[in-house]
Order: structure tokens, then C-alpha cells, then sequence
């Protein structure tokens, strides 16, 4: 159909072909629809890695494709109006790889987190925030249960039960007027491991500049 838009995002137009080659942003717009995917629910995380890793090694339109014909469509653009959150999201994993959410991810209502020894990480540094608050009940023995955050995202862990367990919190000083874009509340509980609540990680870009003005201002 003329004017159609692709999984890929591309124009499906009656010149295109699966086996034009892919670029760099045709396996970007994928590699969204994968994480979103797996956030929703739809992909396992060992499911996610081994199409993230085709994704990104894809040559061709139709490989690209392939990885995710079988899941439902999404808007080429994601933003407040091209993704919607689900309202619930079950995690449920024991004794097998780490649980991630990072990238573009679509944040739901509530997160369910029944975890046994499996290390998460849940990165909202570039989350598509659709709704003001996350509860997320934990249900979570041994590991460590990671929360990235960033400014206008504020956590509250006074809900969780710890048993064997310990909360650090560390968050970058921001502008006391940054509004609250996303209010995450921690009920349940947490037995064995930590629960560790931090900024993203600084590049080794940003580190040298700090360091820069750091000699500046003590010469």
C-alpha cells in the first residue's frame, strides 16, 4: 500500500525493498521496538538480547523486519502521543539472567517484580514516561534491585520492607524547581541484596570536563 509505514518506520512506498540495505537509522527505529516490546511485556530478556544483537548487525530491510513481525505495531515516532503505557506489567524470574529496562522503554502504571537472585536494573534515563507515578511491588530475594534515575524523577522507598537488605540513595543536586515528571513508589518487599537508587553514570567525557573545572578553580 502506497504511503504505508514500515516496522523499520521507513516509507513502504512501491519503490522500497526488503532488500534495499539497512542504515544506521532503520536499526535504531527497531531497536525501540524491540526494548518497548520487552517492556510490555512481549519478549523475554533472552529473547530480547538475541533480536538486539541481529538488530544491530542486520545489512538488509528484511532482516530488520523479521525481528519483529510478530509483534503489534508502533508509531515510527515515540513520544506523549506515539506510545502508550500499560497499566500493569508482570515480571516474573528466578535464577537465570539480569532483568533490564533501559533505552526507550514505555513506563506502565504498576510493575509487578517477582524476582528470586536475578540481578534488575530499571534505567529511566531515556524511559517514555506516559503516566505521572509507578508503583512497582517487590517481591525480590538476593541481588541487587538498581533504579537509574533522572531530574524530575523522585523515589520513594518508604513502602518497602527490608529484610537483610539496605537502600542507597544518592541523587545528583538539581534545580529545586525542576518539576516532578514521574513519582516512583516502592511497596513490598526486598530480602538479601541492596536496592540502589542513582544518576546516570557520568562519560568519560563529562568526567574529564569535571575534572578540567575542578583544577581550573583550584589554581
Amino acid at each position: 500500500m502506497s504511503g504505508e509505514i514500515s516496522p523499520t518506520g521507513k516509507s513502504s512506498g512501491p519503490d522500497s525493498s526488503p532488500e534495499l540495505r539497512a542504515s544506521h537509522a532503520d536499526r535504531d527505529r527497531v531497536v525501540d521496538v524491540l526494548r518497548i516490546a520487552a517492556g510490555e511485556g512481549l519478549l523475554t530478556m533472552d529473547e530480547l538480547d538475541e533480536r538486539l544483537e541481529t538488530a544491530l548487525s542486520a545489512r538488509t530491510l528484511r532482516e530488520l523486519t523479521t525481528l519483529i513481525a510478530d509483534l503489534p505495531p508502533v508509531s515510527a515516532t515515540l513520544g506523549a502521543t506515539g506510545a502508550e503505557g500499560k497499566d500493569i506489567v508482570r515480571i516474573q524470574q528466578a535464577h537465570s539472567g539480569a532483568v533490564e529496562r533501559v533505552g526507550r522503554w514505555v513506563v506502565p502504571r504498576r510493575l509487578e517484580l517477582m524476582v528470586t537472585f536475578c540481578k534488575v536494573t530499571l534505567d529511566f534515563t531515556d524511559a517514555v514516561i506516559t503516566h505521572d507515578t509507578l508503583r512497582i511491588d517487590v517481591g525480590m530475594t538476593g541481588k541487587t534491585l538498581t533504579l537509574v534515575t533522572r531530574p524530575g524523577i523522585v523515589v520513594d522507598t518508604d513502602g518497602l520492607q527490608l529484610v537483610h537488605s539496605r537502600v542507597k540513595y544518592r541523587q545528583t543536586p538539581t534545580n529545586p524547581d525542576t518539576p516532578v515528571t514521574l513519582r516512583v513508589e516502592l511497596v513490598g518487599r526486598k530480602a538479601h541484596g541492596r536496592v540502589v537508587v542513582r544518576p546516570p553514570r557520568r562519560t568519560f567525557g563529562q568526567w574529564l570536563l569535571r575534572r578540567h573545572t575542578s583544577l581550573s578553580a583550584g589554581a
